[in-house]
């Protein structure tokens, strides 16, 4: 019996220790598209985080934090919607590719939209 258990423990801790990259290759790779969707539908008015209409509304931390845009689901739904003077893009991009931008935009403000 103790075999068996120490043997299922080592099985967990093995597929433990091989699942955690996979994820966050994921992640990566979630953000690399985002970033090429990004460049070609939203750099336009946010290159660099910044804001071409509103600037003070721009993509850097403190005012995603500021306005309530600090989340997955917070970008995700901006820019399904459209708000003010931002054109919704639902029709135009796919739900995986508005995931992928927001993933982007969160990984980017973090960073302070440096590389």
């Amino acid at each position: 019996m103790k075999k068996l258990l120490c043997a299922a423990i080592a099985i967990v801790i093995g597929m433990m220790l091989f699942v955690r990259p996979v994820l966050a290759d994921a992640a990566t790779d979630l953000t690399a598209q985002g970033a090429k969707i990004f460049s070609a539908n939203c750099a336009a008015c946010h290159q660099g985080g910044n804001n071409v209409v509103s600037a003070n509304k721009n993509l850097k931390s403190a005012a995603l934090k500021q306005y309530g845009m600090d989340s997955t689901d917070a970008i995700i739904t901006q820019v399904t919607n459209g708000k003010g003077a931002m054109p919704s893009f639902k029709g135009r991009l796919k739900e995986e590719e508005i995931k992928a931008v927001a993933a982007y935009v969160l990984n980017q403000s973090a960073k302070d939209w440096k590389k």
